[in-house]
């Protein structure tokens, strides 16, 4: 069995919007299912779809930033073969500063692109989250899934899914983010059972007696006669979305069923061409005379190159649910990127750049005034500080002036009675007096 026990994403910021677009798929499989077509790979299209409209705006102030990029790529070369060689501080300082007047010139921030990938990054990998888990967030196929766990637990507790090898099903996190421990067991089982093969879920539902269960008045597992929910929900265009593109080949070809195995090529197929298509509409960077930037040029060339054979083999082997995700994904980028494309082109970079260099002129301007501010109220502080400590001084030097003189009185007055005096002196002649009179009067 191909096992991977699910849970609701519980991870910070991934976990908070897989929660939020888990409503929107939510929504979605509702309203489907309400006009009779309650499908996984038609909720994951329209899903795909919606999600990216959402997106668009992040994605066209990205091209923008872009096409801006590519503009003034230029003159950003001009300024580092004008430092080229130089790595003093103060050459540094410069052209740094010069790399920032450009960037303000055309309106843009030097983190730009990364701060757009920053909040793509997680919707994107919230994205594959709800594909990947969908009973964990779609309440029509987790609760009919739940009345399969239900029959299993009344009848051995999961032993017999433990025996085929899920040991950890008592121990790992359940769907719902509790403990299986915590009375979490069903959730568990439905985490089990979303992840199962048809061949896999077959053997399971004869060992367990499942076919003749109901949800809502309908067969959940299909018969000889009639297709349960679980298919219905599951079957796009022939092709089981639980199932692998590598499983559905081999159970095609072992039924003769060739429209399958033709099915099961294509989701790979196209997902590394609807990619590869992608990249070639996406905005390219023009050549550079900076090695760094030209090597970095190249790395990200390769990594397209790369990437299209990458996404065919994860969707060879993953289900097929998330291979149509990703041709999903593919074929609505690429039509949107078509329409930014058009959108790019028809705005006057010229006019664009001339109203961003008027509003750079008036953002330094105002920033040169306002440092001119401080420097005046800094030069203010510094004259009162100093005509406080000149006052200070003054003040210090009198008081130290009297203090002295009176130590000067008391330096005398203390010299009478102890005796000192100068040499010669008439303090002397009279402290001799006194000790004279001193020895007479004891005698």
């Amino acid at each position: 069995m191909n096992l991977i026990l699910l849970t609701q994403n519980t991870t910070p910021v991934i976990g908070q919007v897989a929660w939020i677009l888990g409503k929107i798929m939510n929504g979605i499989f509702y309203v489907i299912n309400l006009i009779g077509i309650p499908n996984i790979g038609l909720a994951i299209i329209l899903f795909t779809i919606v999600v990216n409209l959402l997106m668009m705006p992040l994605n066209i102030k990205q091209q923008k930033f872009s096409k801006l990029q590519v503009k003034m790529s230029p003159e950003l070369q001009a300024i580092e073969a004008k430092y080229k060689g130089r790595s003093d501080q103060d050459a540094m300082m410069a052209k740094n500063q010069e790399i920032q007047m450009v960037y303000a010139k055309y309106g843009v921030s030097a983190t730009g692109s990364c701060v757009q990938l920053l909040i793509q990054m997680p919707i994107l990998f919230a994205l594959y989250q709800v594909i990947q888990r969908m009973p964990a967030y779609v309440t029509q196929i987790g609760n009919t899934f739940k009345v399969l766990a239900e029959k299993i637990i009344s009848v051995d507790g999961g032993g017999f899914l433990q025996e085929s090898g899920v040991e950890t099903i008592t121990r790992t996190v359940g769907m719902y983010g509790k403990s299986m421990t915590d009375g979490n067991l069903a959730n568990g089982i439905i985490d089990v059972l979303n992840r199962l093969s048809s061949v896999d879920l077959a053997t399971v539902a004869e060992h367990y007696d499942l076919t003749q269960l109901t949800y809502q008045g309908k067969l959940i597992l299909s018969n000889d006669t009639t297709r349960g929910l679980v298919d219905t929900y599951n079957n796009f265009l022939g092709l089981h979305m639980g199932d692998s593109p590598s499983d559905l080949i081999k159970i095609g070809m072992a039924a003769g069923a060739w429209g399958i195995v033709i099915g099961a090529v294509l989701i790979p197929v196209l997902s590394a061409a609807t990619q590869w298509i992608n990249v070639k509409l996406m905005p390219q960077q023009p050549k550079s005379d900076n090695e760094k930037a030209n090597s970095m040029a190249a790395s990200m060339k390769t990594m397209n190159m790369v990437m299209p054979l990458m996404s065919a083999w994860f969707c060879f082997t993953l289900p097929s649910g998330m291979g149509l995700y990703w041709v999903a994904g593919s074929v609505v980028r690429s039509i949107q990127q078509v329409v930014i494309n058009k959108h790019i082109d028809k705005i006057d970079f010229e006019e664009v750049i001339k109203k961003n260099s008027a509003k750079s002129a008036k953002k330094i301007e105002k920033l040169k005034q306002t440092q001119e501010r401080m420097n005046a109220y800094a030069n203010m502080n510094t004259r009162n500080i100093q005509k406080t400590s000149a006052q200070g001084s003054a003040g210090g030097n009198t008081a130290r002036k009297s203090m002295a003189d009176k130590a000067s009185v008391n330096s005398g007055a203390e010299s009478v009675q102890t005796g000192a005096a100068k040499p010669g002196s008439m303090l002397e002649k009279a402290n001799m007096v006194k000790d004279y009179n001193e020895r007479n009067n004891k005698n």
